[in-house]
């Protein structure tokens, strides 16, 4: 863990977003506290030349639009011309059946480094459909320490599939590259009250993966473990009438002074 964002802060990657608008501001400002440099474009005649200038490419379908499908594309087919990893976040794929059509095609179009999303969005893709609870994972899709080995088998089979590393958030986190498979346990339930936090990770672990292409695996477990203690000490820190929108910021400070010693210290996980 120490190894990896330690990297990160060293290489300071140029990060090419294409975002939901809801989120926008916190993914650019977690990857400014991570080390990573943020860019923000999804114009069609814009992304080609954003995405040849940047280090990586993070796709999130929150607000998708016709227009903004065509630049994941061509975002998409530029990165991989260039070897640029690429995160798809198929936020609310389940949800409605064009999130979920257009999250099936960037992964039959793009050559992806990680996919990352709840466990609803993730059995979405690996079924070719589902349902989701709008945006947030169906109460019945929870991974539990019940339900823990079925789940590993089910992330890492769907990893060998598609040949790309998967990160399943929630109350417990799964990153997997169909062999290994952390299972993280840091964060804090408050975490899930905050709009973004998943699409803020998503832009850092991008940064993450483009910091260490050889360890890519263990950097995308990296940056849900920092996401994950960020999310533990900032709660450590709120105050008498604080709510979620002090929450926030406090993630994101903690993010900002984590360090890589910090990181190996709090970092809460088991290779499985």
């Amino acid at each position: 863990m120490k190894r990896q964002f330690d990297l990160l802060r060293k290489t300071m990657p140029l990060i090419h977003n294409i975002t939901n608008y809801v989120t926008v501001n916190d993914v650019a400002n977690i990857l400014l506290a991570c080390g990573g440099s943020p860019i923000m474009s999804d114009e069609v005649e814009d992304v080609e030349d954003i995405t040849s200038i940047c280090n990586g490419l993070n796709i999130n379908i929150g607000t998708l639009h016709k227009s903004s499908i065509e630049g994941m594309l061509r975002a998409g087919k530029k990165a991989n011309d260039l070897h640029h990893p690429i995160l798809l976040d198929p936020v609310g794929a389940g949800a409605s059946k064009f999130r979920t059509e257009t999250a099936l095609r960037l992964m039959q179009e793009l050559n992806l480094a990680v996919i990352r999303g709840n466990i609803s969005e993730i059995k979405t893709l690996a079924l070719g459909s589902g349902t989701t609870k709008g945006v947030d994972a169906d109460v019945s899709d929870a991974v539990t320490e019940e339900n823990l080995e079925q789940a590993i088998e089910f992330v890492k089979a769907f990893s060998k599939k598609t040949g790309t590393i998967i990160a399943v958030t929630g109350r417990i986190d799964l990153v997997t590259d169909g062999n290994r498979c952390y299972v993280i346990r840091n964060g804090r339930p408050e975490m899930g009250k905050i709009t973004g936090t998943g699409c803020q990770l998503s832009g850092m672990m991008t940064a993450f993966i483009t910091a260490n292409p050889d360890e890519m695996l263990e950097a995308a477990a990296a940056a849900v473990c920092a996401m994950g203690l960020a999310g533990e000490i900032g709660w450590s820190r709120m105050q008498t009438g604080d709510g979620n929108a002090t929450y926030r910021n406090r993630i994101i400070d903690a993010i900002y002074n984590m360090t890589g010693d910090i990181l190996e210290k709090g970092a809460n996980y088991e290779i499985r």
